[in-house]
């Protein structure tokens, strides 16, 4: 009878593993996106991205700073445990961009674009309440 290494983890080491690994997605996802918002041309976007080419280049690239501000701040300050509150109010400022993404695209038509967006808002919630609630992370003493 084997058994795996879930199995035998503690539930404080599954949900601090689980918190990682969502901060690491959200990371990845919103840093790539926010980058791409940044220094892709307006009508290259607009191919990828409808809505890019119908707005004003400075709304899309204010989504790709603020992409950008969330993925780094979901991961950064925990892992350097430098103001590691700051990755609560990213999970925060994530979870309501995604509302607000998910309240434009459906506002469009655009609702099959969406489940990436429900992805993205429930792991947002997820580090919320797991790194402000149940494994927060503690500030490095200098």
């Amino acid at each position: 009878m084997s058994t795996t290494a879930f199995e035998t983890a503690s539930p404080d080491r599954a949900l601090r593993i689980g918190l990682w690994t969502a901060q690491g997605l959200i990371f990845l996802v919103f840093t790539s996106a926010g980058l791409v918002k940044l220094l892709t041309s307006i009508p290259e976007l607009a191919a990828m991205m409808p809505w890019a080419g119908q707005y004003s280049e400075t709304f899309v690239r204010c989504i790709g700073l603020i992409d950008l501000a969330g993925g780094i701040g979901i991961l950064l300050p925990a892992l350097t445990r430098i103001l590691p509150r700051l990755t609560v109010l990213a999970a925060l400022g994530c979870t309501v961009l995604q509302v607000l993404a998910l309240a434009f695209h459906i506002s469009r038509g655009e609702a099959p674009v969406t489940p990436l967006n429900v992805i993205l808002l429930a792991l947002s919630l997820f580090v919320l309440w797991g790194r402000g609630r149940k494994a927060p992370i503690a500030a490095r003493q200098f």
